[in-house]
């Protein structure tokens, strides 16, 4: 069996599982957020519901109208609360913030060979540690609140096999990319996509959890990568877990098919409105002027994220006609820029710095474009209207590209500045 295939099938109380079979699966964690939770607690209630399966593995992160932009997010928020309150279920606010698929990992709460499900679709970036992680609707979710379990048709999966040593500011978010607009958004429709190879062996954990995270923009069930020492590494500094990690896929597993990708081909990569898809080489897009700079969001808003900006930002100032909007995906991440002084490069480079929050990356707040506005974001996805008016335009990049663009006031490779 492929990873993803074993850990659904050990959670399925089955000595194996095969692509295309429906299963009924245990879950160890069940995660909504401010606008996901509400339309979950509502089912829930409306089942006649008098308590939640396990309050520890349920967990509510009101992260993306957060700080309460009005009236009508602040009553979302207040609804997560009255109900982690009453079932005694984690909740993640005042003080303990952060956007949730940066949260969770960095609380200890996702481990390998979890099965994960939430309430957003980008709960597949679990998978960078090694779990099965995936998106599903609120309804699903109310259900799971109350059973614990959840009905799956195991997925196919494909191998993503990159090899060779990655360029000069080329990241997890430039391979992702590349790999997008290699197979398009719907190349891996309700497929898992298993991401191997030397190159992702030498991928720090902040990159691996950029890759697994985009890989519902290809369409994708779930994102995975087979845990390894960097793994055990990172669980033990946030989950203090020390024990040695045995989950792979087995060699002669079934994959729909094998795509082998040349990472040293690969150069930063820049996805153009209104697709990821859309995915070409920095240079093509050298012409494209910027109104607004975005580095943050559930998908490059770690620290690794913040060093990346920072290094291009120091000693810089952002372009008069530009405003750049940088956003630490978690407190943690936040206190922790601060420390090494990454904050103090961007505040005297010009840049606004907001609180953990999605904000822009959906048009919610902090940074929504107007009408034929450009902007440029370490963002995952700029589909039309994303980050605002429905003829503004949303270009994705790296955090690099997105700094070295924001100096520039126009989309450029970070040796250009």
């Amino acid at each position: 069996m492929t990873i993803s295939e074993k850990i659904i099938a050990a959670h399925s109380d089955r000595e194996s599982v095969s692509a295309g079979e429906f299963v009924e699966s245990r879950v160890d964690l069940v995660l909504a957020n401010d606008i996901t939770a509400p339309l979950a607690i509502e089912e829930f209630e409306k089942a006649g519901a008098k308590k939640v399966f396990d309050p520890k593995k349920i967990v509510l992160v009101p992260d993306h109208f957060t700080p309460c932009k009005d009236i009508k997010s602040a009553e979302l928020v207040k609804t997560l609360r009255r109900f982690a309150k009453a079932h005694k279920v984690r909740f993640y606010e005042i003080g303990r913030v952060g956007i949730e698929h940066a949260l969770l990992p960095e609380e200890g709460l996702t481990l390998p060979g979890d099965f994960i499900i939430g309430a957003d679709s980008h709960t597949c970036t679990y998978g960078a540690v090694g779990a099965f992680s995936t998106g599903m609707g609120s309804t699903d979710i109310a259900a799971a609140m109350v059973t614990g379990r959840v009905w799956i048709k195991v997925p196919v999966s494909i191998k993503f096999n990159y090899t060779g040593k990655r360029n000069k500011y080329v990241g997890g978010k430039d391979l992702i990319l590349y790999t997008i607009g290699r197979i398009g958004v719907d190349g891996a429709s309700y497929k898992s996509m298993e991401f191997t190879g030397e190159t992702i062996s030498n991928l720090p954990m902040d990159d691996r959890f950029t890759m697994c995270n985009m890989a519902i923009e290809a369409g994708a069930k779930n994102g995975i990568i087979a845990p390894d020492e960097l793994t055990q590494m990172y669980l033990e500094e946030v989950a203090g877990r020390s024990q040695e990690i045995k989950l792979k896929s087995d060699a002669y597993a079934k994959y729909e098919k094998t795509i082998e990708i040349d990472a040293g081909k690969i150069q930063p990569q820049v996805s153009a409105p209104h697709l990821p898809s859309n995915a070409k080489n920095v240079e093509e897009f050298s012409e494209v002027k910027i109104d607004q700079s975005v580095i943050g969001s559930c998908t490059n808003g770690r620290i690794t994220d913040m060093r990346r900006a920072a290094g291009i930002m120091n000693g810089q100032t952002v372009h008069p006609e530009v405003r750049c909007i940088i956003i630490p995906a978690t407190q943690k991440i936040y206190g922790q820029a601060l420390k090494e002084g990454l904050i103090e490069i961007f505040l005297n480079a010009g840049c606004v710095i907001s609180p953990p929050t999605c904000g822009p990356c959906l048009g919610g707040h902090m940074g929504v474009l107007g009408k034929g506005e450009v902007a440029i974001a370490t963002t995952n996805r700029n589909f039309i209207g994303r980050m605002g008016h429905s003829e503004s335009y949303v270009y994705l990049s790296n955090p690099e590209v997105a700094a070295a663009s924001a100096v520039k006031g126009k989309i450029c490779h970070p040796d250009m500045i």
